[in-house]
């Protein structure tokens, strides 16, 4: 469908300390409009004409706990109505999962957490797809994720890391799911830390505190690619 500028773009947000980064600035430098529904405060699910992008973000949750966290339910719908419409969407941690799930995938505990900086890697249709056009075929990338997700039908398979096949998917040209965090910044990592701190702990691809907060250089690339690809994704 045509894009409309300035762009009205929805966040679902799932917990108090994990907001949409980067991508706040480059709503901001761009001049769109944005509006958020908090989850975690039970805040009504908006009408799907009340935005034209959707970017469901990451949180501490299962998308199987529907009877603990009743909204979910409502969430996965306006996802899917969303696709369906034919409008941008972008799913990221927990925001893939739910974007998969709804798209009628499964997700399932990883057999391996992936807490920290890791590589994630293109795959032959990742490097074929001009939404990763000239993008390095490897990048260190933020994560914080125990769980993983099976590839909706249909969807190309993008990225995948050492520890977890399913980093990213597309689902035909304007949905796309991250497993892991372009869109951190120095302070999203250490929020993260301070409220997820219980979950560091040894494990083969779970970095130290101090590891995890060796951040600039790596954030600033990060958040380069996440406007690249937002970019991408605005071309009509």
């Amino acid at each position: 469908m045509p894009h409309k500028f300035p762009l009205k773009i929805h966040f679902f947000l799932h917990a108090s300390f994990e907001d949409p980064g980067c991508i706040l600035q480059w709503c901001r430098d761009k001049g769109h409009q944005t509006s958020s529904t908090h989850l975690y405060r039970n805040e009504s699910l908006p009408e799907l004409n009340d935005f034209d992008w959707l970017i469901v973000m990451g949180g501490p949750i299962g998308v199987y706990e529907e009877e603990k966290y009743t909204w979910l339910a409502g969430e996965k719908y306006i996802i899917r109505q969303a696709v369906d419409s034919g409008k941008t969407v972008v799913g990221i941690c927990l925001g893939a999962q739910l974007l998969a799930n709804a798209l009628g995938a499964e997700v399932y505990r990883n057999p391996e957490k992936e807490i920290g900086w890791f590589d994630v890697m293109l795959t032959e249709s990742g490097e074929k797809e001009s939404l990763f056009g000239g993008m390095s075929p490897r990048i260190n990338v933020f994560h914080w994720h125990g769980d993983t997700f099976d590839l909706p039908d249909g969807a190309t398979h993008l990225m995948y890391s050492e520890a977890c096949r399913n980093q990213a998917f597309l689902y035909g040209e304007k949905v796309l799911g991250l497993q892991f965090h372009f869109e951190v910044t120095g302070s999203n990592v250490l929020s993260m830390v301070e409220n997820c701190r219980s979950e560091i702990v040894p494990g083969k691809y779970i970095q130290t505190e101090e590891e995890i907060l060796r951040v600039r250089e790596a954030v600033t690339e990060n958040n380069r690619i996440m406007f690249e690809l937002l970019d991408r994704l605005s071309i009509p």
